[in-house]
């Protein structure tokens, strides 16, 4: 998202310089030239050996691999929307005649959100990436045709002489306060989009398609509000902003059920965009400063993004930027109505604006206090907690609302298996299965806090490896199952697939796939192309257990596709929420063997049930999956 809000700035100032320092004929030559060149960056592709060291934190790498594979045909579609209306003007305005650019703007956001709509349902379910990549290049020549012929159309047009006669009238320079204004009113509807899909993805419903409504919502407030006036209902969003501001704020403190939340964080959320953006559009300058406005928008969005995407993560410990993201929304909507206000009202706006204030604080400091740790970084953010229970303490490590491991802290359970890894889950049963002839080599992709290593005896190795340097830390400083485990402990730091794919071949007796972040899955753990490797690392009779419980996805066509592509016998244990086992947590572990080796199954492991492939359903691959298909 970063990314592509400072490709939006850059496109935005060069639209900008384009419009003040060159001449109508000078600006087609100059943009039909760099649109031919970016042709040259075709297809659009990532190559795949742009992998980088996986275990460093990724975000200069995605910048960097972004630039590389669509950063020039990106840059030169960024300009469409300010360039094509400032041409627009030029051609078009006559003495006398009011033109409505800024109308375009509204068509090129509808455009957005009606692809945005449709990527899921028409084109990730159809298309692999590759085939996805050459469409979208094709799709971009034909999009760089049509520019250069509305260059054409300029070039052919009275351009400068009716740039003259607009000028004839000199607009009023927009001053640097509007110019801030004009910022920060995008900044926050930027910074509220980012840190409620956040909410939204994190703490209410971790669902993978979740950040698709925010998204759209936004972009809806910017078709209505530069398509007409009238939608911008002044009075009606001004009385619903403090109602929204206190809907989040009952929200953060109270919790409500999935739906409803999403329901009041989403309407919310529209109220804050259509105010930032409806405001906007009422201080809109004359069509001659129409780039000046657009590159201010666009300053807005990056700091906004910048803000919460790179800088928050690296100084925050917590989600502060949500409550930083209403009240510049509170605190610049008082500036705007400030001036129109009497005199008792402006008193009123200010008092409640330093309540306001300290709720936000307050929330704030409620939102970290009681909890051990709390601390986060590029991949997550981890809350350690200590909860008594009737079997003592327990202690709880947190992601969101996602629970990634407990333990209980009294000297006679501390070694005790719970949660997703208890003896009676999918995991517990196979690794209590393995013998204990001769010392077994496990391996594990994603830590948590260690539970696993319970299952760890003397003479065996376990490997662990972790991508988030700050769970590993969490899981040595506050929980205790990997020193008091009697196995070879051997931590990995990085991403799971690529730190196995650089490894030789490891002779795992079990590897357990448990890489979560909530419930969102990555994907690219569970493709066909990720499974050979696993399968590479593993002993012909080794088992590949993989942790697929999810609220909102059915992994099991998923891990029966793998299993049949590979000749392999996939067994399901479930374990249910009733399950009367106080140490356990619902879960359900796939485990993936040879067909001899499910042929000769210990006691502990025959209550299986055989996973069956879904009829028409295509396995995951690098270059496809579909989400929407194992949706619940």
């Amino acid at each position: 998202m970063v990314f592509f809000q400072a490709e939006l700035l850059l496109g935005y100032a060069y639209v900008h310089w384009l419009h003040e320092k060159l001449s109508p004929h000078k600006q087609v030559l100059v943009h039909v030239t760099l649109l031919i060149l970016s042709l040259l960056m075709l297809p659009v592709a990532a190559d795949p050996a742009w992998k980088g060291d996986a275990s460093t934190d990724p975000s200069w790498a995605v910048f960097v691999v972004l630039t590389i594979a669509v950063g020039a045909p990106y840059l030169m579609l960024s300009t469409t929307g300010p360039l094509m209306q400032a041409w627009y003007a030029l051609a078009f305005s006559k003495p006398g005649t009011e033109i409505k650019p800024y109308r375009l703007y509204a068509l090129s956001n509808l455009a957005s959100m009606l692809a945005l709509l449709s990527y899921p349902i028409v084109i990730e379910p159809f298309f692999g990436v590759q085939h996805q990549a050459n469409m979208w290049s094709m799709g971009y020549a034909v999009f760089a045709l049509g520019a250069l012929l509305t260059g054409v159309v300029v070039w052919k047009s009275h351009a400068p002489r009716a740039a003259k006669k607009v000028d004839a009238t000199p607009a009023v320079r927009p001053s640097f306060r509007e110019c801030l204004l004009w910022v920060g009113l995008a900044a926050t509807a930027s910074i509220l989009l980012l840190t409620l899909t956040q909410q939204l993805t994190n703490d209410v419903a971790p669902v993978p398609f979740l950040w698709v409504l925010p998204l759209s919502i936004y972009l809806l407030s910017f078709i209505l509000c530069f398509d007409a006036p009238r939608y911008y209902v002044r009075p009606a969003f001004l009385i619903a902003l403090p109602i929204a501001l206190v809907t989040v704020d009952y929200v953060l403190s109270h919790g409500q059920s999935v739906p409803v939340m999403v329901t009041l964080l989403t309407l919310s959320l529209f109220v804050f965009c259509m105010v930032c953006h409806g405001e906007l559009v009422r201080r809109k300058p004359p069509v001659r400063y129409l780039t000046l406005f657009y590159l201010m928008l666009s300053v807005g969005g990056a700091l906004g993004g910048t803000f919460v995407g790179l800088v928050a993560p690296a100084i925050f410990n917590a989600y502060f930027e949500l409550p930083i993201g209403l009240f510049l929304c509170a605190a610049l909507t008082s500036v705007v109505v400030w001036k129109e206000s009497p005199k008792a009202l402006r008193i009123g706006i200010a008092i409640a604006l330093v309540l306001f204030s300290a709720r936000l604080v307050y929330l704030s400091i409620e939102y970290v206090s009681g909890y051990r740790v709390v601390m986060r970084n590029f991949y997550s953010q981890l809350r350690v907690e200590d909860v008594p229970t009737a079997n003592g303490i327990k202690r709880i490590m947190r992601h969101g609302n996602i629970i990634h491991g407990e333990q209980y802290m009294d000297e006679n359970l501390r070694r005790k298996p719970t949660a997703y890894y208890c003896p009676q889950s999918g995991v517990g049963l196979a690794l209590n299965s393995l013998s204990t002839a001769q010392p077994q080599k496990i391996g594990i992709v994603g830590l948590g806090v260690g539970t696993l290593a319970t299952y760890g005896r003397p003479g065996n190795e376990m490997r662990m490896y972790e991508i988030n340097d700050q769970v590993l830390d969490v899981a040595r400083a506050e929980f205790t199952y990997l020193s008091d485990s009697p196995a070879k402990m051997v931590s990995i730091l990085g991403d799971g697939r690529l730190m196995l794919e650089r490894e030789p071949p490891q002779q795992f007796d079990l590897l357990a796939m448990d890489a979560f972040s909530g419930d969102s899955i990555p994907t690219h753990l569970l493709t066909l192309e990720a499974m050979k490797i696993y399968l590479g690392h593993m002993k012909p009779d080794g088992i590949l257990a993989v942790h697929i419980t999810n609220q909102y996805l059915d992994l099991q066509p998923v891990m029966a596709a793998i299993a049949q592509h590979y000749g392999k016998v996939g067994l399901l244990y479930s374990l249910p929420k009733n399950s009367g086992e106080p140490f356990c947590r619902h879960t359900v572990w796939a485990l993936l063997m040879s067909p001899e080796r499910a042929a000769t199954l210990p006691k502990e492991l025959q209550g299986g049930v055989k996973l069956v492939p879904r009829p028409g359903f295509k396995a995951w691959t690098d270059g496809f999956s579909n989400l929407i298909d194992i949706l619940k």
